[in-house]
């Protein structure tokens, strides 16, 4: 087999083949991810910028909105460059362990972004539920440790997919029907047993995904009691309106994410591989890059700061 040793299976690389049946627009496609992709990194960095600059906004929840940042761009600058690479120089070939070292850094960061926006969730359930504990409650110290938590959940749990997938023999061939490494992708490929894969894929989903979905929806549960409690129909919306950004990266996240994790498992012969392809990138690219423009249109404080940091005050604006 070409690009693989013999004795062990294991290729020295792998060909990622782009959006497979869309070979001859792969031009074309690159250019609304590459145009995203700037958008991402420069409104994600931005963010980062604005919140560690600004003082007004050194409050808990624009620090875990700037981990969100960093979690984003870092998560597309992972698989982003590499795709272009591909669409625009034809250059399909990523080694061995650096498609595993790749695929466990999307997995890991995916994992890390749904886990930011569980804790996004519970400081609004705290800011809304608990407004004159709010400060005490979420300290730097909690926030940190939060933020700690997540990461070392997201790497315990991804980590194992590297050791599973290294353990497989590849004797298919070298050839992944996909832009980058993701795990199922990879495990399909070879001509092993995928199956304790496939179960411990669904084990993660179930870890990550479902247990931050139902500690989101509690919390938002909890914030509808509260919001309509509230005896002033003007006290009800501006509580509510703070909610309504991470509702918005809460469904940019999740919709493309669950799309993803369904097809690749139980829809692979009825919707069209290249569909599947293009929306597995669009999750990886979407979030990044409608995140920083939603909460910078929605959020007042973040708005204000803008203006401030690009015109001074010149605008009034104190």
């Amino acid at each position: 087999m070409p690009g693989a040793n013999s004795s062990s299976l294991t290729p020295e690389f792998f060909i990622l083949n782009g959006v497979p049946g869309l070979e001859d627009v792969h031009v074309w496609i690159s250019l609304p991810f590459c145009f995203m992709y700037m958008i991402a990194v420069v409104g994600n960095c931005g963010l980062i910028y604005l919140i560690g600059h600004e003082e007004t906004l050194h409050r808990p929840m624009y620090y875990f909105l700037a981990l969100l940042s960093f979690t984003d761009v870092t998560l597309c600058t992972t698989t982003v460059p590499n795709m272009l690479c591909i669409f625009w120089f034809n250059f399909k070939e990523i080694g061995f362990n650096s498609c595993l070292v790749q695929m466990f850094f999307v997995h890991m960061l995916t994992g890390m972004e749904s886990g930011v926006l569980m804790l996004m969730a519970l400081d609004r359930y705290v800011a809304i539920c608990y407004p004159l504990r709010y400060t005490t409650i979420l300290t730097n110290p909690v926030i940190a440790k939060a933020g700690f938590a997540t990461f070392l959940r997201s790497v315990m749990l991804i980590f194992p997919f590297t050791v599973l997938t290294k353990r497989l023999p590849y004797c298919r061939g070298t050839l992944i029907a996909h832009t980058y490494c993701d795990h199922m992708s990879v495990a399909k490929v070879s001509c092993g047993n995928a199956k304790v894969n496939a179960i411990y894929g669904l084990m993660v989903a179930l870890l990550i995904g479902v247990f931050d979905i139902c500690c989101i929806s509690v919390s938002y549960t909890m914030i509808l009691r509260a919001v309509v409690s509230l005896s002033s129909a003007d006290a009800r919306h501006k509580a509510f309106s703070t909610c309504t950004s991470h509702i918005c990266a809460i469904v940019i996240t999740y919709v493309p994410a669950f799309f993803t994790f369904f097809t690749h498992r139980f829809g692979g012969h009825t919707i069209p591989h290249h569909i599947h392809i293009i929306v597995a990138n669009l999750y990886l690219l979407l979030p990044p890059t409608m995140n920083p423009i939603v909460y910078g249109v929605k959020t007042k404080q973040i708005r204000e700061s803008v203006i401030k940091f690009l015109l001074g005050d010149k605008m009034g604006i104190t």
